[in-house]
């Protein structure tokens, strides 16, 4: 890989850590502060793809990328309601 592309790899998810937290921090919640963090994390794992695909990075992308789709659909769905129970 080339060092440019595994700098900006680990630029990218040192970002999302430092973003995730100030996620949580501004709004005390989880859900928006894992979405941050695992968005960023897809972006570098496509970035580390961007060099020499090997099966390693294929399938380190692909577990980034199915684990954020799987929080995101279980986050949406105990995402609490706005309606008054009666």
């Amino acid at each position: 890989m080339k060092p440019w592309l595994e700098t900006a790899a680990v630029l990218i998810t040192a970002a999302g850590l430092v973003s995730a937290m100030a996620s949580y921090r501004l709004t005390h919640t989880v859900r928006p502060a894992l979405a941050v963090l695992l968005d960023f994390l897809t972006a570098a794992g496509l970035i580390r793809l961007a060099g020499e695909p090997s099966w390693d990075s294929i399938v380190l992308a692909a577990s980034v990328i199915a684990l954020r789709k799987l929080l995101g659909t279980g986050l949406g769905l105990a995402r609490p309601t706005t309606e008054p129970r009666p």
